[in-house]
């Protein structure tokens, strides 16, 4: 972002970029805590998640408000309203990845020990894709680098692709041991959400191309990055 002659209204736009990026760390260690519960069958854990959401719900509005007010009260220039623009945007990708969060941990309450009992190893796979996106998607709008935002959307696919590996391998699960179905049926759960971490996180990355340079790249298919 270009600096001002207006200090008031730099401290403004400063004032909404750090709590952003705050509801940011909170989402993604939400999901970083949301997959150990997972992992490890850690209850207390996935209900403290569960609790603590609503720090990022009121995070939300805090910023939505604060962006709406600027808007109101300044002229904003092209750039700046490409960031609260993309800010706006951006907040809500962030909340409903805190949502997905919650779903990951209300399913390992639901689950218990029988998540032992089946083949979870491409979960945590799919798991590292996803927060791997989300962080780098979070780090190309810290430095306006859209090159790094390209990048981050053309992973989804490889997202995507675990995702249908995982789901032909619980339905070869329930196939030979129909005692697992309620089991596979929520593993399958968290496989979803997470691919669904992953398609925010390409909306994020969506966005901070616009931001840096004014391009709408969503529905397109396609950006000028290279696999």
């Amino acid at each position: 972002m270009l600096r001002h002659t207006d200090r008031e209204y730099e401290t403004e736009l400063d004032t909404l970029r750090e709590q952003l990026l705050l509801m940011a760390a909170k989402v993604e260690q939400a999901l970083e805590r949301a997959m150990t519960a997972f992992e490890r069958g850690q209850l207390e854990l996935a209900q403290q998640i569960i609790v603590d959401d609503e720090k990022i719900d009121r995070l939300e509005k805090d910023i939505d408000g604060m962006a709406l007010r600027i808007l109101a009260k300044r002229q904003p220039v092209p750039s700046d309203l490409r960031f609260i623009a993309t800010t706006l945007k951006v907040v809500t990708d962030l909340e409903r990845i805190g949502d997905l969060g919650v779903n990951i941990a209300e399913r390992v309450v639901e689950l218990g020990s029988c998540a032992r009992l089946v083949a979870k190893h491409s979960i945590p796979r799919i798991a590292e894709a996803a927060l791997g996106m989300l962080h780098d998607a979070l780090d190309s709008y810290v430095a306006a680098d859209a090159d790094k935002a390209e990048q981050v959307i053309v992973r989804d696919s490889t997202v995507d692709a675990y995702y249908a590996q995982l789901f032909h391998e619980l339905v070869d699960e329930m196939a030979a041991n129909p005692r697992t179905t309620e089991c596979v049926t929520r593993l399958q759960s968290v496989g979803k959400y997470l691919e669904r971490v992953a398609d925010h996180a390409t909306n994020l990355a969506e966005m901070v191309v616009f931001m840096v340079k004014g391009e709408d790249v969503r529905h397109t298919g396609k950006t000028d990055a290279h696999p």
